[in-house]
């Protein structure tokens, strides 16, 4: 079956092997003579699905022992309020940091001001010259030697992937070395998830909405270590309380049954491409070919620090953005779709996430070569 190349920043594409099995199994899964959408989320059929999702993703990311797994809902927006009404109580002080770096950890800081004193601890908000180079806001991440951390803080938030502006910082630090060694990073990873291996000794809670590497819209990925539960402020409602969640095994209220199911079948898709360090090498290797020909381009341009590029999501802009229309209807004609950028940001973007192949690069990489000929 001929598709054309997806490249939208979430929902995204989603493993074509994925998308047959469910459809081979949509009205009876395994022989129970039911959909998945149709069984109970207590019956022993959903429980197996859950509890294999459950062992999957603790295998292909080596989840420790003392990190529960909760599959939650509301997306990594709900997560922006669920993390403060969690976690902003351990201690007494009701403090918590956020480093800020562009849209979506500016929209984790905002809500988190409802629930408690939330500092800013470094931000890319300004321009600034990073490795000799002018860069332009959200274009580079701050460097931890920057961060002002409040050794007293519940905890430190960061975005570590930032999908509107393609920035992206993996390179947690232990956060003795800034000063605040007693304060839990907190990582909202929404958008390189299972893209790459996470140093769970380096954080404290991971979270993710699933609808970028790791199934579809509708169930939130939360990875926390279990001494930060148990802490929530009396406000919050009792289906977001990660104690609750994680006594019920994520069944505290009806989950999201059919999330959870697709991406189970991911995390088995991954580990038959060879678990998260094959998904990597292969991550990188999409994202050098690509940034490599924006690079020597003088057509297209890209503006982000190349230290903290994302390999997910490579914004880019015409030159002449007159031609941004063109472009566009010529790439949807060629089977290469949802390569218009953010509108708060304009441009383009091509999100190259894990059920992107290669080929697909390839094929992206092809027609901007031809368009830049037509018109350079």
């Amino acid at each position: 079956m001929s598709r054309p190349w997806n490249f939208s920043a979430g929902p995204s594409a989603l493993p074509l092997e994925v998308l047959e099995q469910a459809a081979r199994e949509m009205t009876d899964w395994q022989g129970s003579g039911m959909s998945v959408m149709e069984m109970s989320h207590r019956g022993k059929h959903f429980t197996q699905i859950r509890d294999e999702a459950v062992a999957d993703l603790r295998e292909l990311l080596a989840v420790p022992d003392d990190f529960e797994v909760l599959f939650m809902q509301g997306g990594a927006t709900a997560e922006n309020a669920i993390v403060p009404m969690n976690l902003i109580g351990r201690g007494g002080a009701g403090k918590a940091d956020y480093i800020l770096s562009g849209s979506w950890s500016n929209k984790s800081y905002k809500e988190a001001q409802r629930y408690g004193d939330i500092s800013i601890a470094a931000s890319s908000g300004d321009s600034a010259v990073e490795k000799g180079v002018e860069q332009g806001p959200w274009t580079w991440f701050p460097t931890p030697e920057s961060w002002k951390v409040r050794p007293d803080a519940a905890y430190l938030h960061l975005c570590c992937n930032e999908t509107i502006g393609g920035v992206e910082f993996s390179q947690w630090p232990d956060m003795a070395d800034v000063g605040a060694p007693g304060v839990p990073l907190v990582v909202d990873a929404s958008s390189n998830f299972l893209s790459r291996p996470i140093d769970f000794s380096k954080v404290g809670m991971v979270y993710a909405g699933a609808q970028k590497n790791a199934g579809p819209a509708g169930v939130t990925i939360v990875l926390v270590r279990k001494d930060l539960i148990g802490h929530a402020l009396p406000i919050c409602p009792s289906a977001f309380d990660y104690a609750n969640v994680a006594q019920a095994g994520s069944m505290f209220n009806t989950p999201p049954t059919y999330a959870i199911y697709i991406a189970g079948l991911v995390f088995k898709w991954l580990k038959r491409s060879g678990g998260i360090a094959a998904v990597e090498a292969e991550n990188i290797r999409k994202a050098q070919a690509l940034y490599g020909f924006l690079d020597g381009s003088g057509f297209y341009r890209n503006n982000v620090q190349a230290e903290v590029r994302s390999r997910m999501n490579v914004p880019f802009f015409l030159q002449d953005e007159t031609l941004n229309t063109e472009f566009l209807a010529q790439a949807e004609a060629r089977g290469l779709l949802q390569l218009k950028g953010h509108k708060s940001v304009g441009g383009m973007r091509a999100s190259i996430y894990n059920a992107v192949p290669f080929e697909g690069v390839q094929a992206l990489i092809t027609f901007l070569q031809e368009f830049e000929r037509q018109h350079g």
